[in-house]
């Protein structure tokens, strides 16, 4: 018979059934007609692999499925586990059944011809059923480990954003029976590394444990930035200070086996990769940590070695007169109270991210998101399409988060408005030191490009006509104030905030009014 096996090469034929298994184990989106098709070849039978409902999953192109019909009762037979083969003539056409796998129902591989098996064929058509079945249960089991390690991602990034909601209890409680070494720390920095999208999986799974978290840090696929891997990591675990100690200081990122010095090491070998390193906080202020990072980064991409630690100086909402400052932000967002929390959340995150990226965060729509910040709009009586005005939200939400558990200040006369928060002594001094890198001869171009493009709403097209330069010398100015005030300007919107405040509390741009009229 000419595709009997005894009149084959053994080592040619295993040579190829080799290279076919081999290919199809690699490509876990692959059918197993590969296997069915070599099988054909060798027997020169037609070959179909029913399923445990007796319909065919996939075939060589000439098998008889009208033959099927009569098999249905050893069909059933065979896929419930009462026999393990079977051989039998419907007319001229002779079959052989072999039961795929151990489990119920199973599935069933049938060769049809005109003559039936010999030994040395039954037995190569049985071996093939049950490399059909590993086959097959290696390919459950990676959909199993995909499905856990997607699953493993997103218990991560809940935990993030419990962490940048500043609920370390919450976080504790959501990772009951396996609370990951991180929430028993006292500081933490967070790491930002830039890197192609298709390698956060695949860093993220190198620094994996068994508990799918990273040792005593925690690594998560940034849901907004695709270019972005968030790196959360204890203070003792070899990270970098914010006095910018080098390599094999002590605690420094060339701390033995640290995530950090990791990190570091990725960042000399990748031309393509930078990375942004906050400051030390405390647990519950993941946020503000998250934020330095991400200033840092912009930095970083022109800094030696493409690293940054934060370098930027105290947030403005931390050095206004505390009981005025949340009297002000209070009454301010007091119209906000009667909405849903959902509205309030969605116009926090909107003042940080793009509102595509608030609605990923969120999983909802951008229309959604957009009606959500229209409602917040008409409560407050502010274009936040105006950078002034988000400008003013942003800060009245941050002094309200950073002084949730102050005690209530009362309303009425004694509670300042923003004109009179923002002549404090410490604002005016915040804002000279914000822009005191901008000083310099050399800057006042940067400077100008700066002003101008906070009046024209951040519209750099705009920007360059008024001054009469090209997009490309305001897009160079932009990067140049990035590195010099250690602000992302161009991918975040906090930085473009405290430019705001900074102009407008030396007078140089009007600061939006705490109500728009």
């Amino acid at each position: 018979m000419e595709g009997d096996p005894e009149r084959r090469a053994p080592d040619s034929r295993l040579d190829e059934f080799l290279y076919v298994v081999g290919k199809l184990a690699w490509r876990p989106d692959a059918g197993l007609q590969g296997v069915v098709d070599w099988l054909h070849r060798q027997l020169g039978r037609e070959i179909a692999l029913v399923d445990g409902a007796g319909a065919v999953e996939l075939s060589t192109p000439r098998f008889p499925e009208e033959a099927l019909g009569p098999l249905g009762p050893m069909l059933t037979r065979l896929a419930t586990g009462h026999m393990a083969s079977a051989a039998t003539e419907i007319g001229a056409v002779h079959l052989r059944l072999e039961a795929v796998g151990t489990e119920s129902p199973r599935r069933v591989l049938v060769l049809a011809g005109p003559a039936g098996l010999s030994p040395r064929a039954s037995s190569l058509a049985s071996h093939t059923g049950s490399v059909i079945s590993i086959l097959d249960r290696a390919r459950t089991a990676d959909t199993a480990l995909h499905g856990y390690q997607e699953k493993a991602h997103q218990l991560r990034v809940a935990l993030f954003m419990a962490l940048m909601a500043g609920d370390t209890v919450l976080a504790r409680r959501m990772t009951t029976g396996a609370v990951p070494a991180l929430l028993d720390c006292d500081r933490v920095r967070v790491h930002l590394l830039r890197c192609p999208p298709e390698d956060r999986d695949r860093l993220a799974r190198a620094h994996q444990d068994s508990s799918g978290y990273h040792g005593r840090g925690l690594m998560v696929r940034c849901p907004v930035y695709d270019e972005h891997l968030i790196c959360l990591i204890a203070e003792d675990d070899g990270t970098e200070d914010g006095d910018g100690r080098g390599p094999g200081a002590p605690g420094g990122p060339g701390a033995p086996g640290g995530l950090g010095a990791a990190l570091r090491e990725l960042v000399g070998q990748c031309p393509r990769y930078a990375l942004g390193i906050s400051a030390a906080h405390p647990l519950r202020a993941t946020a503000e940590a998250y934020e330095q990072a991400r200033h840092a980064l912009a930095v970083a991409g022109n800094a030696p070695g493409r690293v940054a630690g934060y370098r930027g100086r105290e947030p403005l909402e931390r050095l206004l007169p505390r009981d005025a400052a949340v009297g002000w932000a209070r009454s301010f967002l007091r119209p906000l109270r009667p909405l849903p929390a959902l509205t309030i959340e969605t116009t926090r995150l909107a003042m940080h991210f793009p509102r595509s990226g608030v609605a990923d965060l969120l999983g909802i729509s951008r229309n959604t998101v957009t009606a959500h910040l229209r409602r917040a709009e008409d409560a407050l009586g502010a274009d936040l399409r105006d950078v002034r005005s988000r400008a003013t939200v942003a800060l009245a939400l941050a002094i309200t988060g950073l002084h949730q558990d102050a005690e209530p200040v009362g309303g009425g006369p004694d509670v300042p408005g923003g004109e009179a928060l923002f002549r404090a002594p410490a604002a005016t001094t915040w804002a000279e030191g914000f822009l005191e890198p901008l000083e310099g001869a050399g800057h006042r171009r940067v400077r100008t490009t700066l002003r101008t493009w906070i009046e024209t709403n951040t519209d750099a097209q705009r920007t360059a006509r008024s001054l009469g330069n090209s997009r490309t010398t305001v897009a160079a100015h932009l990067r140049t104030a990035e590195r010099l005030l250690n602000r992302d300007l161009l991918t975040t919107g906090s930085g473009v905030h405290d430019l705001v405040y900074a102009f407008g509390l030396l007078g140089e741009i009007p600061l939006a009014p705490d109500r728009a009229p």
